[in-house]
């Protein structure tokens, strides 16, 4: 297994160092997951259900207030540092890192919120463009560690609402709300039943009991704001202008398998349309048999459910690509595996399959021998413990 480096707190002390001038203020340092959806895929956007789970790795941020007027950002995963003013926050920089961070901060300002200088270092161990939600953890952890460092005290649900207005008003992603969600509310041990539209969420124990969920990389990377996923959000709101007149529902996440095949007929002329509506409806049913499943330890079940939620992605939603199909079948073929699908967004980034714990080294060698041998591509894989969302660490020294 190919295991997602971490440097040690005394390696990310000296680095900061090394890029910000020493100060007497405080260092201060956070985290935030990253996150896998176990099963309800493309249902966020429009306020259906969700199970995501936090992973145990993520993103860590040492910061510093400056009281300059200057904002520093600095990573260990990117060669760029920026020096900024205040007048250059509110805009965008290209297809770069830093834009994440600079969303959240612009959401402050425009709450009103007076800011005047950071250090910033911020330290990712999630795989950039695997759909594990490596942006949403940077803007979660910036979104807390300013709210502390501010003492603005905004509840955590208002930092997730920045976060993700940070990412569809500034990155222009038209994401929901699972994974900013996801990476601030997830409790150790734990999958969160999410409804998107009401935010209605509860913990579900995640009792795997000799089982292991597997996270596996293509290393496609997908570039996600040149994808079709903003198509796809369009595409679902015309199935939902369609809908809405003859059944009065206001997202397409109250829309049930039995109501579109009665409207089925609105869709006259837009089989695509049709297509993705079907892959939301069914979806969402998924969702509603996978946690009674899980919560009855009927982990057959819940498998199942996973293989129907890839083959409707890749059917349906077309979202899928080679590679994540080449390691879901791959990964159906091996002894003892009862699920396997495309998580996040898809066009390319990973899987998540549900084994045997005792079956996982088998797994990993046979498979990213397969993989390798199919596409050329040499894939990594993760084994996920579920944990904690965003946090302050323990470590507020002067330097």
């Amino acid at each position: 297994m190919s295991p997602i480096g971490e440097e040690s707190p005394e390696r990310l002390l000296e680095r900061f160092n090394q890029k910000f001038a020493r100060s007497g203020q405080a260092i201060s340092a956070f985290f935030a997951p990253g996150r896998v959806n176990l099963i309800g895929e493309y249902t966020d956007f429009t306020g259906g259900l969700v199970f995501p789970c936090a992973i145990n790795q993520g993103t860590r941020l040492l910061i510093r207030p400056t009281h300059d007027h200057q904002y520093r950002f600095a990573s260990t995963n990117f060669d760029l540092m920026a020096q900024l003013e205040h007048s250059e926050i509110s805009q965008t920089y290209g297809d770069n890192w830093i834009n994440y961070p600079l969303g959240v901060l612009d959401q402050f300002i425009r709450r009103g919120v007076q800011l005047d200088g950071f250090d910033c270092l911020y330290s990712g161990n999630v795989p950039n463009g695997a759909g594990l939600s490596s942006s949403a953890s940077i803007e979660v952890v910036t979104a807390f560690a300013l709210d502390q460092l501010l003492h603005t005290e905004l509840p955590l649900l208002e930092l997730v609402h920045i976060a993700q207005a940070a990412e569809n008003d500034f990155v222009g992603m038209q994401c929901g709300i699972m994974d900013q969600f996801a990476v601030a509310f997830a409790r150790s041990g734990n999958a969160m039943m999410l409804d998107c539209h009401t935010l209605e969420h509860r913990q579900v124990p995640l009792h795997l009991d000799g089982l292991a969920i597997v996270v596996s990389n293509t290393n496609q990377r997908r570039e996600l704001n040149e994808s079709a996923y903003n198509d796809r959000v369009h595409e679902c709101s015309r199935a939902l202008d369609l809908l809405a007149p003859v059944l009065g529902i206001t997202h397409l996440g109250q829309l049930s398998p039995r109501q579109l095949d009665e409207q089925a007929t609105q869709f006259a002329g837009d089989s695509v349309a049709l297509m993705r509506a079907r892959h939301i409806a069914d979806e969402n049913a998924r969702v509603r048999a996978a946690v009674p499943a899980l919560e009855n330890g009927d982990m057959q079940a819940f498998g199942s459910l996973m293989n129907a939620s890839h083959d409707s992605l890749r059917d349906l939603f077309e979202v899928s690509s080679g590679p994540l199909d080449h390691l879901v079948r791959l990964a159906r073929m091996q002894p003892g595996v009862l699920g396997s699908r495309l998580t996040g967004a898809g066009f390319g980034g990973c899987t998540v399959s549900l084994m045997p714990e005792s079956g996982v080294s088998g797994f990993i060698r046979q498979v990213g021998a397969d993989y390798t041998a199919a596409t050329g591509l040499t894939a990594d894989f993760y084994t996920i413990q579920p944990g904690d969302g965003v946090r302050r660490l323990g470590l507020d020294t002067p330097t």
